[in-house]
């Protein structure tokens, strides 16, 4: 009984905070977004990944430092007392809630497992400069798409292949190579376990900001940025008979206004200011440290505190 009162608590916290917080998130981030719109693609696109997952790391830190341990350590376990309905029907909905995650992560990488197979059929790989296997592909469509997560390989299909020249495959491959430095199909994942009802907004800025980010790190001058939107433009034009799966990182991905504001931005690339330096280690460890010390002082105080609320919870 105390193991099962134990897990009842940990499912109720994580769903109570992982809620509480998503809907702030889903508050706010649109305000965030006005205030931040100008900053480099990059920062604003690890800006607005960090926030999406922001409730999961929330509910997993509250569950596992407070709520865990002060169950563990406070709770007696020769009382046996009875465990209500509201915390019973939270639990359930949190452990459905992680379920839920797992099963949409199990169907997203099925369905991208099979796609990339048919794809993949029948190709041959090719010399490129990029430290990835690049696999010419039959189909036209997609172009040119980052695909998988722990063996991350780039598809090139013949007809991209036969319509760009030197200098636009290499930008093109240079774009899939950011993806996959920045392991972008691993985020997206990610935000298949997290769903959560309206956040689709917030998925699509942070999608169009690691496009743009993944632009920027493909090219380094004027020229690179000109071969990289005649590339977007060329390839553009072949029709897909279907849409790529969420978990590969095609190169032409989005609506046609997605795909025509990367090709004005990568035309107007000197006009662009520079990149924001992010924070140093020394300005990291100056925030995090205090924070620890902190947490380290006050840590019993919290755990009885996060006791007594649990308790409140299960009667």
């Amino acid at each position: 009984m105390f193991a099962l009162r134990g897990i009842a608590v940990s499912f109720s916290v994580f769903l109570i905070v992982y809620c509480a917080a998503s809907l702030a998130v889903l508050c706010t981030w649109n305000r965030v977004y006005q205030r931040v719109h100008d900053l480099p693609m990059q920062r604003l696109g690890n800006l607005f990944f960090t926030l999406r997952m922001f409730p999961l790391g929330l509910a997993a830190l509250i569950t596992g430092a407070f709520a865990v341990p002060s169950f563990l350590l406070l709770e007696p376990r020769s009382i046996v007392e009875p465990m209500g309905n509201v915390p019973l029907a939270l639990a359930l909905l949190g452990s459905g809630l992680a379920i839920f995650g797992l099963a949409n992560v199990v169907f997203a990488v099925r369905k991208v497992s099979r796609t990339v197979s048919s794809w993949s059929h029948s190709a041959e790989e090719i010399a490129s400069p990029v430290p990835f296997p690049v696999l010419r592909i039959r189909r036209s469509v997609p172009a040119l798409s980052a695909a998988g997560i722990l063996r991350p390989k780039i598809l090139l299909s013949g007809s991209a292949e036969f319509l760009l020249n030197g200098n636009e495959l290499r930008t093109a491959l240079n774009h899939e190579l950011a993806h996959i430095r920045r392991r972008d199909n691993f985020k997206k994942m990610l935000l298949r376990f997290v769903a959560f009802p309206g956040m689709r907004g917030l998925e699509a800025v942070w999608l169009e900001a690691s496009e743009m980010a993944a632009d920027d790190a493909a090219v380094s001058s004027t020229a690179d940025a000109l071969d990289l939107a005649a590339a977007l433009l060329k390839l553009s034009r072949l029709k897909a008979d279907e849409p790529s799966p969420d978990l590969t990182a095609a190169l032409v991905h989005g609506h046609a206004a997605i795909i025509n504001a990367r090709v004005e931005r990568l035309i107007s690339w000197p006009e662009r200011p520079e990149a924001v330096r992010d924070f140093s280690g020394k300005s990291v460890l100056a925030i995090v440290l205090p924070m620890i010390a902190i947490f380290a002082i006050t840590y019993g105080s919290l755990l009885a505190d996060v006791h007594r609320a649990t308790e409140w919870l299960i009667r």
